[in-house]
């Protein structure tokens, strides 16, 4: 299947909620609490839209138009990233959400590559997560994918701080790409960006 990818707009904020409330209720019925904490999901929540006030979240939609997934990204968080990380050689990579609907097609894998291609003609070394620290099946989903665990850290105030980063010349889906509102990324003509 062929995903496109845009810049979110206000417009898209109804199916981007319903995809993170589509989401919410997949990760409890899993057994993990993640995005289930009223108090971090609020904030969370407010960050996500100015996100895409900024321009720093895509929505992805199908061939038909629907929307089936959601990403952004943004600043390193600096209550996990350090300063001898060197938090300018990497793309922060946020709130990835996928359809159910489209779940086992690949979507997920293919985004991390297009965010991949990105940072690598931004000239950053790495495509850098975090996540939930309980969530051990979406660490291992992003470990099944090239991400490397670099340390977990313990704010009190925060559930996520698993860190995980991919180098950016790591691609899974090589042989697929994302096409956008504006340019296509491919392994042939990655100078539309």
């Amino acid at each position: 299947m062929n995903y496109l990818i845009r810049p979110a707009g206000l417009a898209d904020v109804p199916a981007l909620m319903a995809l993170r409330t589509e989401a919410e209720g997949w990760l409890a019925s899993a057994g993990t609490d993640q995005w289930s904490d009223p108090e971090t999901g609020g904030r969370a929540l407010a960050k996500w839209h100015d996100s895409i006030n900024e321009g720093r979240a895509w929505v992805l939609l199908d061939t038909d138009g629907t929307t089936v997934g959601t990403v952004s990204r943004g600043p390193a968080d600096r209550d996990f990233w350090r300063e001898d990380d060197k938090p300018e050689s990497a793309f922060y990579l946020y709130k990835l959400i996928t359809s159910r609907s489209v779940s086992g097609q690949g979507l997920g894998s293919l985004v991390l590559d297009w965010a991949c291609r990105v940072a690598a003609l931004e000239g950053r070394e790495w495509v850098r997560i975090d996540c939930w620290r309980t969530n051990t099946g979406l660490q291992r989903y992003y470990e099944r994918l090239g991400f490397k665990h670099v340390r977990t850290e313990s704010p009190a105030h925060r559930k996520s701080g698993w860190l995980a980063q991919r180098p950016s010349n790591y691609l899974v889906e090589a042989d697929r790409s994302l096409a956008t509102g504006r340019f296509v990324i491919n392994d042939n003509d990655p100078s539309g960006i």
